[in-house]
């Protein structure tokens, strides 16, 4: 059994061993201006970290859920399988850092930081009390602040990076609170036991459990950027480095959402919190965030001119579609409806960890270029680079789900789920937005292809690293059009077994 254990662990402890390793080299060598074994031992680190969860999730080695440390900890299907989402991303964007900060300094910090991000992102997937969601949750985002100040000579990236640090400071003592009004009226932290007085608590401290269940729901707004609480994500991912915007906007999103499903639906009994009159009925509240969090998302996004800016959007838009997974599980369908919604918010994310990700290296690739931000800035791009722009078409058409890639898979899910839940309305809403979406994402295919440039575009050279983890994204987002059925099993029995606490 410990073996076991050990060997539960490992997809995490890949994060934690390269991150030693890369202290280990700097400490070595701190003025060296050569970072290519940097980033190869950061991207072999996040290869194996998704190796590793992948071949667990699809073996079923830890089907059902392992505990560890006292119940802290839990090994299962869905940690695996966001732990892979982590790894994937997390590489990609390691692989295209090497020529987009190659003329920078301070790089063994900037790899060092996204593994440490990426370790607290693994064990958030895995936390099974809410003091370990807010300690690893401390540890994703303290380092995810410097990444995105880490253009210290840029007015606009130190600003984002201080707008991130204080608003996220505020959404954790917001959460942290919450978590202390939980543990005052359950007498426990972790999770299986606050669920067992969640009956109790919402009978003799209604008032005072649901505002903590309401602070809690709200830290995690923050931190997947929903409506209301979206307000940092535009400035943040404008103002970083786009391979940083790629890991915030995919990684970040994902650890977010899956404590917030693995704390809902486990510590919060749907049926005791929506039968008190005065406790928090989370699962109205996700619908309402999820409509807001689609329509405002998408109608921002729809405004901008600068296309960074749009995608910064187009990420709220696409948090709004997975809190349908959260907001559908009424218990109307069964558990077989609800697991399917919850799996399909699990196969978004996996979907949109490589599209997203893709669409954002696409903007690092410009920038690298010094082309512009602007949709006419790209006017006759695909002239000067046919391959990129191909890539980048895919990623959008996904990301609007048309059926190019995954994306169109996923919003399948996602949509079904929700009908087969009795919330037909919130499909119809996401529906609506999704067409909505391909409108924005069309006018950059369209500058791209069809629109000619202003003034020729020169473009010196075609950055080797870069290039690849473009491709390598688009590869992947058409084939997990048919590919998804190699996971979408895996999800829903995740989902099953969460479900099932």
């Amino acid at each position: 059994m410990e073996f076991l254990s050990n060997w539960l662990l490992a997809p995490a402890g890949a994060f934690a061993v390269a991150a030693l390793a890369l202290f280990v080299v700097d400490a070595i060598d701190p003025e060296s201006t050569h970072h290519a074994p940097l980033a190869i031992i950061t991207v072999a680190g996040s290869v194996t970290a998704m190796a590793l969860s992948g071949i667990m999730l699809l073996s079923g080695t830890a089907a059902g859920g392992v505990e560890l440390f006292g119940g802290q900890l839990i090994v299962d299907g869905m940690s695996l399988l966001f732990t892979f989402i982590f790894g994937s991303v997390t590489a990609l964007v390691a692989l295209a850092s090497i020529d987009y900060i190659s003329d920078l300094g301070h790089k063994a910090e900037y790899y060092l930081l996204m593994l440490l991000a990426a370790t607290g992102m693994s064990i958030m997937a895995s936390a099974n009390s809410l003091a370990v969601v807010f300690v690893s949750l401390e540890l994703a985002s303290l380092p995810s602040y410097a990444l995105v100040a880490y253009l210290k000579h840029n007015r606009g990236s130190v600003e984002a990076g201080m707008k991130y640090f204080l608003i996220g400071a505020l959404s954790s003592s917001i959460l942290v609170y919450g978590i202390s009004l939980i543990y005052a009226t359950t007498g426990s932290l972790l999770l299986t036991d606050v669920a067992i007085e969640t009956r109790t608590a919402a009978a003799e401290f209604p008032g005072v459990f649901g505002i903590g269940v309401l602070m809690v729901l709200g830290g995690f707004a923050f931190k997947t950027a929903s409506v209301p609480f979206h307000f940092w994500a535009p400035e943040a991912y404008e103002g970083a480095p786009a391979p940083v915007a790629a890991f915030l906007s995919s990684a970040s999103k994902a650890a977010g959402f899956v404590v917030a499903f693995r704390v809902f639906v486990v510590a919060f009994p749907i049926d005791v919190v929506a039968g008190s009159a005065y406790a928090i009925d989370w699962v109205l509240a996700f619908q309402i965030l999820a409509v807001l969090t689609m329509t405002v998302g998408n109608f921002a996004a729809a405004t901008q001119e600068n296309v960074k800016r749009m995608l910064a959007y187009s990420s709220i838009g696409h948090a709004g579609y997975v809190l349908i997974a959260l907001g559908a599980l009424t218990g109307i369908g069964g558990s077989g409806a609800e697991s399917l919604v919850l799996g399909a918010g699990m196969i978004h994310l996996l979907v949109y960890g490589f599209m997203n990700t893709g669409a954002f290296l696409f903007i690092a690739l410009v920038e690298y270029w010094d082309i512009g931000r602007t949709f006419r800035d790209y006017n006759g791009l695909a002239k000067e680079a046919p391959l990129a722009c191909v890539a980048m078409t895919v990623f959008l058409f996904s990301l609007a789900g048309l059926p190019v890639g995954g994306g169109f898979v996923s919003k399948y899910y996602l949509f079904a789920g929700a009908v087969g839940a009795g919330v037909w309305w919130l499909a119809l809403v996401g529906a609506v937005n999704s067409a909505l979406s391909l409108f924005y994402y069309s006018r950059v295919v369209k500058a791209m292809w069809l629109e000619e440039a202003d003034e020729p575009l020169e473009l010196e050279s075609y950055p080797t690293a870069l290039y690849a983890a473009l491709l390598i994204a688009a590869v992947m987002t058409v084939a997990l059009l048919p590919g998804l059925a190699v996971f979408d099993t895996a999800a829903f029995d995740a989902a099953a077994t969460v479900l099932q606490g």
